[in-house]
């Protein structure tokens, strides 16, 4: 349950969090952030190798760096919110550009939100409070199952 106490510490027992960075200090950062609230993280260095995990954790919310080798930011999450058992899913990129063109690129392919790299841990925590409410009232049988299923296409 995603909550925050009166002393500013936050609660995220349970939620699944992925983070998708090809720089390693990245994702340990975030990891430490998350599991220290609680999430249950999964980590990804790249974004083909994040299609699969997004199909075998479906996870409540996604941090997606946007310079990637192989599969870029932007194309993962396109991917991710183009299949409709996964359209539901946050999807927040990460880059260390603040740019207006990099956050409408963003908007463009369905990204949820755009943070800017360094980023706190309160930055990351709020991030994650702010999206997880609307995924946490969904019914567990509307949850994504499988990246393969697409309609029209076959299985």
């Amino acid at each position: 349950m995603a909550t925050l106490d009166s002393g500013g510490a936050v609660d995220l027992s349970g939620l699944k969090v992925m983070v998708i960075d090809d720089s390693i200090t990245i994702r340990r950062s975030a990891e430490v952030f998350l599991v220290q609230a609680g999430c249950q993280v999964i980590l990804s260095e790249d974004g083909f190798d994040a299609l699969a995990k997004v199909a075998d954790h479906a996870p409540d919310i996604v941090f997606c760096d946007i310079v990637m080798p192989r599969l870029d930011g932007y194309q993962t999450c396109a991917i991710i919110k183009r299949n409709p058992r996964f359209a539901g899913i946050p999807v927040v990129m990460l880059s260390s550009k603040d740019g207006l063109f990099d956050r409408a690129r963003g908007r463009m392919v369905g990204s949820d939100e755009y943070l800017t790299k360094p980023f706190t841990s309160e930055t990351l925590l709020r991030a994650v409070l702010r999206h997880v409410a609307s995924q946490r009232a969904r019914a567990p049988s509307d949850r994504p199952q499988s990246l393969s299923t697409t309609p029209g296409s076959p299985q």
